[in-house]
């Protein structure tokens, strides 16, 4: 029997790498429905991906998404999620299998957030998650941070988000 790990995982679901970090591939688009018109242009009204973080790419990097993110645990060590919200305040949450020690199997993170993510020590290299996003995800809606730039922004937080983007 092959051995569940991240190589295996990525080889089988064909997952390439992410611009955040971590590795992913789209496997749904609402193409059979009317598309939705936001103020960046028309989306398709869901989209959803598988989404890794591993050993050797344990970060997803701050970044900002306009459309709401359901994140869907699947396996793997936990990961840790920041994320600042639209009213500037910080919030900490770990999805992952313990929902007895406070960890979620789902994390719903409202669009206008910032969030960035972290693999958690554990037993296996990487956590396999699901993210599905509604209106569907387009590049043109996301914004990797400068994180200078962002600090400026939330100085409150600016010694947090430094170290969340460290390994």
């Amino acid at each position: 029997m092959t051995k569940l790990n991240a190589k295996n995982i990525i080889r089988h679901l064909q997952l390439e790498a992410h611009v955040e970090g971590g590795y992913y591939r789209r496997t749904f688009q609402s193409d059979h429905r009317s598309t939705v018109e936001t103020a960046q242009g028309q989306r398709y009204c869901s989209t959803s991906i598988y989404y890794m973080l591993t050993k050797d790419s344990p970060l997803g990097k701050w970044h900002f998404n306009h459309s709401d993110i359901l994140h869907y645990f699947h396996s793997g060590n936990p990961i840790e999620y920041s994320l600042i919200l639209p009213d500037g305040s910080l919030q900490t949450c770990i999805v992952g299998p313990n929902i007895l020690a406070g960890q979620q199997y789902q994390l719903v993170v409202k669009g206008g957030s910032w969030k960035c993510s972290r693999l958690l020590k554990g037993t296996q290299d990487y956590a396999l998650i699901s993210e599905a996003v509604s209106p569907g995800f387009d590049y043109s809606d996301m914004r990797m941070a400068n994180v200078e730039q962002m600090s400026r922004q939330f100085p409150q937080h600016a010694e947090f988000i430094k170290q969340a983007q460290k390994p």
